[in-house]
């Protein structure tokens, strides 16, 4: 495989950003079992889960 010189400091942002996002979806109002299911998708599939919290996740 190629490796790119960005690869870490990119895997590195993703990370950043899956924890920014759990600790956002832990202090939103929403319920508990729906805040558990957002945290398994944002760890489960970290770009894309991120992405879709983004979009449609629990707000404030």
């Amino acid at each position: 495989m190629m490796d790119t010189p960005y690869g870490g400091l990119l895997g590195l942002i993703i990370l950043f950003l899956d924890i920014y996002a759990i600790i956002k979806v832990a202090q939103s109002r929403a319920s508990a079992g729906i805040k558990a299911l957002w945290i398994v998708i944002i760890l489960f599939l970290p770009i894309l889960g991120l992405i879709v919290w983004w979009l449609f996740g629990p707000k404030g």
